[in-house]
């Protein structure tokens, strides 16, 4: 169950991306692959921890500019439907442990499209001012910079 889109309280990114759910659902739970593309390049991406199951610890950091890893996000699984969605959370840390300073859930969805996969990211917040803090620090050009890291990497795969 996706919940609907509130435009005063979530933001989303959406395309088509010409590779089948399996390859982009590969690029989301493998480690090494998601590490590809999960943060604007230059910058680089380390994930300490991505327990796929509700509750499971999602932890990465980011290097920027070739400096040391400093945290980036920390949260946890709400849902994982195989090829199909993803949930998580910052609200919640791994084990269900309320975060100190909670923000956003996102709802990755992945359906069959003609081209390859129809992608989308909806990303909820507790309030207007925290949609539009999210959206002000660059929402569409981070995530849709990332989006487009995704698909460069899954459709140059076989």
């Amino acid at each position: 169950m996706s919940p609907t889109f509130n435009p005063e309280l979530d933001l989303t990114i959406s395309r088509v991306i010409k590779a089948p759910r399996a390859a982009v659902w590969r690029a989301w739970t493998d480690r090494a692959s998601f590490e590809q593309w999960w943060v604007p390049a230059p910058a680089r991406c380390k994930v300490l921890e991505m327990d796929l199951r509700p509750g499971g610890a999602f932890v990465t950091q980011l290097s920027e500019n070739g400096g040391d890893f400093m945290p980036h996000l920390s949260g946890c699984f709400l849902a994982i439907d195989e090829l199909e969605r993803i949930v998580f959370t910052n609200s919640l840390v791994g084990g269900w442990r309320p975060a100190e300073q909670p923000f956003m859930s996102a709802i990755i969805t992945l359906k069959d499209h003609p081209m390859g996969t129809d992608y989308v990211a909806h990303v909820m917040h507790k309030s207007n001012a925290d949609r539009n803090t999210h959206k002000d620090m660059g929402f569409y050009d981070g995530w849709g910079t990332v989006t487009e890291q995704l698909a460069k990497l899954v459709e140059r795969k076989p």
